[in-house]
Formats: C-alpha cells, sequence, structure tokens
C-alpha cells in the first residue's frame, strides 16, 4: 500500500515503483551520454555560510500545491560549511577503492536509465515505471556504468555521481567526515543569499539570454535541444556559481538530504535549525536535474521540492555534503 504523504512520483521512480515484468538484456552496449571534459577545474573545497534567518519555501505559481513548497517561513540556522560542488565520479571512486563500499544499484543489480540514452535493443526490453514511462529499469546500471554494462566514466571524472542512493551519499558523508544538508540547508545555501527569488541568481530563468543552468531545453521527454550545452550531466562546476560561490544547486542533478519527507513545516515561527520529521518512507531531495523541463517538472526553482525512498538510484540523483562551521 502507497504511503499517502508521499510526493507524486513524476520525477523520481522509487525503487518499489511497480514496472513491467519484461527485464532488459545485458548484452546490448549503451554508448557515454553527457561526457565533457572541457572544464578541468578543482572540484574540492568548502564554502562556510553564515547562517542566520531567511524566508524558506514558496508560494508560487509555478509550483505544484502537493509539494508542500509552503508557507512561506522564517528559518534560523547555525553557520555551517557545505560542498562548492557536488560530489564527483572521481571523489566518489576514492570512497569506494578506500571502502569497498557496495552502493545500493550493484546490490539489487539494476537502477533507472532514460530510456533517450539507451541502444534501441536495450531500450525496447527494459522493464518501466508505469507513470515514469521515460525510466528504463537497466541491469548492470550504477555509479560506474551510468548506461549499464559497455558504458564508462571516460571524460566524466569531473561530473557528478549518478546511481548513489540516500544510504549511499551518507555513507560516503560519513566517510569524509561530513554529512547530508538538512533541507532547510539546502534551501539558504541554495538561495546564496536573496530573498526570496525563483532561482539561485534571481527571477529570470536566462537572464539576457545566458543559460545558468543544466535542465532539459525542448519538449520533454521526445527532444532535448541541449542548448544550454549538455545533454546528460554536466561537469560539476559548469555555469556560474551562486552569490555563495556554490555551484549547480539548480539543474545537474536532484541532491539528496538528510530530512524526511513531509508538508506540515509546524507553527513555530521562527524554526530554528529544523531536521524533519523523525522517520519516515522517503527522503528529500532538492535542485532538479537536467532532465527537468517547465512543461512537467518545474523542480529546479529554489523552493521546489519532492522525494524518493533512501534504498532507490537513478541516473540523474546525486549529492553534496556539509560539515561544521
Amino acid at each position: 500500500m502507497s504511503d499517502p504523504t508521499s510526493p507524486p512520483r513524476c520525477c523520481t521512480p522509487a525503487r518499489g515503483e511497480p514496472i513491467s515484468d519484461s527485464r532488459p538484456s545485458s548484452a546490448a552496449r549503451p554508448t557515454a551520454v553527457g561526457a565533457d571534459s572541457s572544464s578541468s577545474s578543482s572540484s574540492e573545497g568548502t564554502v562556510l555560510l553564515p547562517g542566520g534567518e531567511f524566508l524558506m519555501g514558496a508560494e508560487d505559481a509555478e509550483g505544484f500545491p502537493g509539494d508542500g513548497e509552503g508557507p512561506i517561513r522564517p528559518v534560523r540556522l547555525s553557520p555551517f560549511r557545505i560542498d562548492a560542488f557536488a560530489v564527483t565520479n572521481d571523489a566518489f571512486a576514492a570512497f569506494v577503492a578506500e571502502t569497498g563500499h557496495v552502493t545500493d544499484a550493484e546490490r539489487f543489480g539494476w537502477s533507472y536509465v532514460f530510456a533517450g540514452f539507451l541502444p534501441a535493443a536495450l531500450r525496447r526490453g527494459a522493464p518501466r515505471p508505469g507513470r515514469t514511462p521515460w525510466w528504463c529499469g537497466v541491469e548492470g546500471a550504477s555509479w560506474d556504468r551510468p548506461e549499464g554494462p559497455g558504458s564508462t566514466l571516460e571524460a566524466r571524472g569531473n561530473h557528478p555521481v549518478v546511481h548513489v542512493s540516500w544510504n549511499d551519499a551518507a555513507a560516503h558523508a560519513a566517510w569524509a567526515g561530513k554529512r547530508l544538508p538538512t533541507e532547510a540547508e539546502w534551501e539558504y545555501a541554495a538561495r546564496g543569499g536573496l530573498d526570496q527569488r525563483r532561482y539561485p541568481w534571481g527571477d529570470e530563468l536566462d537572464p539576457d539570454g545566458t543559460f545558468r543552468c543544466n535542465i532539459w531545453r525542448g519538449t520533454f521527454p521526445s527532444k532535448n535541444t541541449a542548448e544550454d550545452g549538455h545533454r546528460g550531466t554536466a561537469p560539476v562546476d559548469a555555469f556560474e556559481p551562486n552569490g555563495f560561490g556554490l555551484y549547480n544547486m539548480s539543474g545537474n542533478v536532484w541532491e539528496w538530504c538528510a530530512d524526511w519527507w513531509t508538508t506540515d513545516h509546524g507553527t513555530a515561527r521562527p524554526l530554528s535549525a529544523p531536521r524533519g520529521p523523525a522517520t519516515g518512507t522517503d527522503k528529500v531531495i532538492r535542485g532538479g536535474s537536467h532532465m527537468c523541463h517547465r512543461s512537467y517538472c518545474n523542480r529546479y526553482r529554489a523552493a521546489a521540492r519532492t522525494a524518493s525512498s533512501p534504498d532507490s538510484s537513478s541516473g540523474h540523483a546525486g549529492f553534496r555534503c556539509v560539515s561544521p562551521a
């Protein structure tokens, strides 16, 4: 029986979601997508944020009523450090090499890959969720084989790691001596010091015709023009950072947060360092991804939110970490 408090599954397929009975063949060889090695600057470093009080949430006409973005509420946070970039494939590889960590995708033997990134033979045989048929459950897809057997991380060392569950992200964060951000910390960081703006850089998606994020350009899900330069993931340092010096807080990959999902934000004002409910079935993810489009999943706005089960993984979800100030 589904959890009535869970968010709509429009953009992040959950591992327990019903799919067709057919199983994908591992014989087909998908090709790498989104590889872009043009940006080579370091993905190391954190940014110290001062904390304080900010207005969290939104009452946006472009939002989704069931997502619980509102009400707009004052939230008070202590100072903290946050990664300037999402965790990269290279960084996750170092974690796996040292710890031998086996991801949930590897443990289950499959993960979700966007159908458009697969060769026809693999796409035809792959099981798909009923509500999001552009996703294929691909046997062998994992963080180091993003499009399944035959794909590699070549030229994507500086791209965000994907096919990582909340469990995997939390394990990496602990290994690094960090943790996942609370949802409040994530939104405060994403806003970059701006008050109630729609995006981390302001209210206009492409100010002066300049692309500021990696999202779906064109008609979803049939045609992505890749006008912003990226069909799949982009390097973690692509595009301009926000006012706090943080990169890709909108688009590119969804980012796991520490909180269990809820739409009940309490009545205390201001909220002091909220951490969500003590238990739940889904974890919050924020920021949208390269597969978000205004016509369907307009969740690359700073206040937008959704969630998925802690063991779920896909080719458009990653994470970044925080640590004490």
